[in-house]
């Protein structure tokens, strides 16, 4: 299998449906993975990205808390299948020279690895072509020698949302909760 380093690139809240979908986006390059993702997870992984604090840990801070007080290390999170429309994923836990992988709900793993600043790998098959501009859509402004211009961070978001609104939350995977 060929994984793919991934950053979360938004956390959007689809209003139709009332979901959240978080948004990884390869390191080096243009495709995405969108997860659609419980209330308690989007909170989660929403707090961590604007830097909130609370009082007191909660689940995520907990589990992270917990493996760094057994001198273990959460060295990375690979999310590595999707079957029967749920994504699979696994923590790894490094301590002294073991690795233990411990399987988990890839929204869990996104949350835990962000509070332990460690990478989110995604298996390659899994990640598709950023949206395209539709139809209609107004192109961006010639730049000077034949060039497009890059579009603006809000114009690619914008264009994201609109992508989403139109996919079915069951084509990507969907957790029991």
């Amino acid at each position: 299998m060929k994984i793919v380093e991934v950053r979360v690139n938004g956390l959007i809240l689809e209003h139709k449906s009332q979901q959240n979908i978080v948004i990884l986006r390869e390191v080096e390059g243009e495709r995405i993975l969108p997860i659609w993702i419980g209330p308690g997870e989007a909170q989660a992984i929403r707090r961590i990205l604007s830097e909130e604090a609370f009082p007191r840990p909660l689940t995520h801070d907990l589990l992270h808390l917990i493996v760094e007080g057994l001198k273990a290390k959460i060295t990375r999170v690979l999310i590595a299948d999707l079957r029967e429309n749920t994504f699979y994923a696994s923590v790894f836990v490094e301590r002294e020279s073991e690795v233990l992988s411990i399987d988990a709900r890839p929204s869990d793993s996104i949350a835990v690895a962000l509070r332990a600043k460690a990478p989110i790998f995604v298996n390659d098959k899994l990640l598709q072509p950023p949206p395209q501009q539709e139809e209609g859509e107004a192109a961006a402004p010639e730049a000077g020698e034949g060039k497009p211009r890059e579009l603006t961070e809000e114009e690619k978001a914008e264009q994201l949302r609109r992508y989403l609104e139109k996919l079915n939350p069951e084509d990507f995977g969907k957790f029991q909760l």
